[in-house]
C-alpha cells in the first residue's frame, strides 16, 4: 500500500495538472454568461482531471478509508482540497486517524475484502475470465441443440458457466449437456463450470378441462389473399384413422390405395367440401396437397377417389384437443382450485398443482398468474378453492392456460424446499455439477436443509447459489446470508423475473440495489439474472433498455443470460459490454480512467 506521503504527493500533482490545465481555457471563460462562469470553470477543471487515469489513485484513497474521488463531477477543486486536508491531519498525527495500511486487527483494510470477494467468487466460479472480473453464465437449451459446435461457440464468445435447467428434461439430457460441455472446454482448455438449478416449489396453473378436438389445415396465401403455397399434409398408415398436426393417419387396410394422383374427399367442421390430391409416396408415406383452409374434427368422414371411382371410405377417429385457456378481462371472476377437487359451480376455473399452497390463502390477498400478467384478488374462499377476482388484465383481456405461473406475493407458504424433482436433481447435481442453485429459499431453515442434503449425499466440494424470488425472502435475507455462510463456497442470484413480480416492477430496482451492498458487506458474491439482453438473444437485435440494463449487471460478480437462437451473440455482445463498463466502474464506485474526449 502506498504510503501517506506519497499519496499526497501524488495528489498535489494532479492538483497542479488541473489547474494548469484550466488556466489554459481562460480565454474560453471569458465568453461564458456572468451567471455561469463559475460552473464553466469547474467543468473545465473536470474536463482536465479527466484526462488522466485516477484509478490507481482511487484504489490508493480507497484502502486508506478516504474519499475516493468519485462523486467530485460538481465541486472538483473543493473535493481534491478535501481529501487532500484529510491528508494533512493524518500526516500531523501520524497513527492516529488512519494509518498506512497495516490496520489494527479491528476489521479487515479494504485491501483485504476485495481479496477476500475476488477468493470466494473464484472458489465458486471458476478462475476469473481473461481481461474481465464479472463471470458469464448461459442457460443451456435442450440437449438435442446442445452439440460440440454450440458449445464452442459459447466458450470463443465468452461463457464461464453453463446452467443446466433442471425443472425440463430428465438425467439422460443434463449427463448429455454437461458430459459434452466439459469434454469440449477440456479439449480447448478452457475453464468451465457447471451449474446445475433446481426446480424447485414453483406453483403452475393446470387445465381442468380440454380444449376443442378441431385441427386447423391452411395453405400459405400473399398480401393479396391468393394461395402462395398448398398445405402440405403428410398421409401415412395407422391402426385407425386420426390426426396429429399436418399428418394424417389413414387405417392399414387402405394404405395401398394411397397413391399419387388420388384425392381424399372430406366436408371440415364448418361442412366445407375440401379435397386433399396426393402428389407423391414412398414406402413409408405419401405427400397430399390442401388448397383451401380445413377444420378437421372427429367423425369427420373422407373418401378416397381417383377421377369419379371411389376406392376406399374411413372415418378419422381420433383428433387432438387444443390447449384450453380462459378468457379473463378486468372485474370478471374465477376459480382456483386444487387439483382432484370439484370446481364450484358456474364459474371458470384452473387448477394449482400444489394445493397445499391454496390452503394458506385468505380474503384480501393478491394471486398472481402468467408471470404477473394477471392479477387477482381472493373475493372469497371454498373447500379447496380460492374465488379471485381480476383486478389487473392486458387491455383486450388475457387468455389463461396450463403450465402458466403462479405467484402469492401476501401468502406466507409453507412448501419442502426440495421435492421429489428436486431430489433426483440434487443427486445428478452431486455427481456432475459444480454448483447448484436453489430455487425459492425462504428462510435460513431452507438453507440448513440444504446443506443437510448436500453433507448426506457426500457433496461437500459443490458451490450453492441462493436464488432470492420473493419479498419473504428478501426480508430475511441478512439471516439467509449468514446461514449460508456456514458453509462455502455460496453465492446468492437476484432471480429478477419472480422478485419483480412479487415485490411490484417499481420496487426491483431498489432491492436489488440492497441485495448488492448486503452481500458485497459479506464478500459473497452475486448473479445478476433474468432477461438480460433477451431480445438481443431472441432476434439477433438488442434492445436499447436491455444494453443499459446489461451495463448495470457490471456491479455483480456474474452475470446470466437465458437461451436463445443468438445466445452466442448476446454473450459477445455482454463481454465487450462489461469490458467497456469495468473500465468505469467497480461495484458501485465509479472509476476515473482518461477519457479520450477534452476541450479544444
Amino acid at each position: 500500500m502506498t504510503s501517506l506521503r506519497v499519496l499526497r504527493d501524488e495528489l498535489d500533482a494532479l492538483e497542479r495538472a488541473v489547474v494548469a490545465a484550466g488556466a489554459a481555457h481562460d480565454p474560453l471563460l471569458t465568453q461564458v454568461d456572468p451567471q455561469y462562469r463559475d460552473s464553466a470553470r469547474n467543468f473545465v477543471d473536470y474536463v482536465g482531471l479527466r484526462q488522466h487515469d485516477l484509478r490507481p489513485l482511487q484504489r490508493e484513497l480507497w484502502a486508506h478509508g478516504l474519499s475516493s474521488l468519485g462523486r467530485l463531477e460538481g465541486h472538483v477543486r473543493d473535493a481534491i482540497g478535501q481529501v487532500r486536508a484529510r491528508l494533512d491531519d493524518a500526516l500531523a498525527h501520524e497513527g492516529a486517524a488512519v494509518s498506512d495500511g497495516d490496520g489494527d486487527g479491528d476489521g479487515l483494510t479494504w485491501v483485504e475484502a476485495q481479496a477476500r470477494l475476488h477468493a470466494n467468487t473464484q472458489a465458486l466460479l471458476g478462475p476469473q475470465p481473461p481481461d474481465r472480473h464479472v463471470y458469464v453464465m448461459v442457460t443451456a437449451p435442450s440437449a438435442a441443440e446442445v452439440d460440440a459446435a454450440w458449445v464452442e461457440r459459447l466458450l470463443a464468445a465468452g461463457m464461464n458457466v453453463l446452467r443446466i435447467n433442471a425443472a425440463h428434461e430428465d438425467e439422460a439430457a443434463w449427463r448429455h449437456i454437461a458430459t459434452l460441455a466439459r469434454a469440449v472446454a477440456a479439449a480447448l482448455r478452457v475453464p468451465l463450470r457447471i451449474a446445475v438449478d433446481l426446480p424447485g416449489p414453483k406453483l403452475r396453473t393446470v387445465m381442468l378441462t380440454e380444449g376443442v378436438r378441431v385441427v386447423r389445415w391452411k395453405p400459405a396465401r400473399d398480401e393479396l389473399g391468393r394461395i402462395a403455397a398448398p398445405c402440405e399434409i403428410t398421409v401415412r398408415p395407422g391402426p385407425i384413422a386420426s390426426v396429429a398436426g399436418r399428418t394424417l393417419f389413414v387405417p392399414s387396410a387402405w394404405w395401398a390405395r394411397i397413391q399419387p394422383g388420388v384425392t381424399l374427399e372430406f366436408r371440415d367442421a364448418r361442412g366445407k367440401r375440401r379435397a386433399l390430391r396426393v402428389t407423391r409416396r414412398d414406402g413409408v408415406e405419401a405427400i397430399a396437397e390442401l388448397r383451401e383452409t380445413a377444420y378437421v374434427v372427429p367423425q369427420t368422414r373422407v373418401t378416397v377417389r381417383r377421377r369419379r371411382e371411389r376406392l376406399a371410405r374411413f372415418t378419422i377417429v381420433r383428433v387432438p384437443p387444443r390447449p384450453a385457456r380462459l378468457a379473463l378481462a378486468l372485474d370478471d371472476e374465477l376459480a382456483l382450485v386444487a387439483v382432484g377437487t370439484p370446481p364450484p359451480p358456474g364459474l371458470p376455473a384452473i387448477g394449482c398443482e400444489v394445493p397445499a399452497a391454496l390452503a394458506r390463502l385468505e380474503v384480501g390477498q393478491r394471486v398472481l398468474f402468467d408471470d404477473g400478467h394477471l392479477e387477482t384478488l381472493v373475493v372469497g374462499l371454498g373447500p379447496g378453492f380460492a374465488r379471485l377476482r381480476v383486478t389487473h388484465a392486458p387491455i383486450g383481456g388475457l387468455r389463461l392456460g396450463g403450465e402458466k405461473s403462479i405467484n402469492l406475493p401476501d401468502t406466507e407458504l409453507d412448501l419442502p424446499l426440495l421435492a421429489e424433482d428436486d431430489e433426483r436433481a440434487l443427486a445428478f447435481a452431486a455427481q456432475h455439477a459444480d454448483l447448484v442453485d436453489a430455487s425459492f429459499v425462504r428462510d435460513p431453515d431452507d438453507v440448513r436443509a440444504l446443506y443437510a442434503r448436500l453433507a448426506a449425499l457426500g457433496a461437500d466440494r459443490l458451490g450453492v447459489v441462493l436464488k432470492i424470488e420473493t419479498t419473504g425472502a428478501f426480508a430475511c435475507l441478512p439471516a439467509i446470508i449468514l446461514a449460508a455462510l456456514e458453509r462455502a463456497p455460496v453465492g446468492v442470484m437476484i432471480a429478477r423475473g419472480d422478485l419483480a413480480i412479487e415485490s411490484g416492477y417499481q420496487r426491483l430496482a431498489e432491492l436489488q440495489e440492497e441485495i448488492l451492498w448486503l452481500c458485497e458487506a459479506a464478500h459473497v458474491p452475486v448473479i445478476w439474472a433474468t432477461q438480460v439482453l433477451d431480445q438481443l438473444a431472441r432476434t439477433g437485435r438488442p434492445s436499447r433498455a436491455e444494453v443499459t440494463d446489461a451495463a448495470m449487471a457490471v456491479r455483480a460478480e456474474c452475470v446470466m443470460l437465458n437461451k436463445g437462437p443468438y445466445v452466442a451473440e448476446a454473450v459477445a455482445a455482454l463481454d465487450d459490454i462489461l469490458r467497456r463498463m469495468e473500465q468505469h466502474q467497480y461495484k458501485k464506485r465509479s472509476l476515473y480512467r482518461r477519457l479520450h474526449l477534452a476541450l479544444p
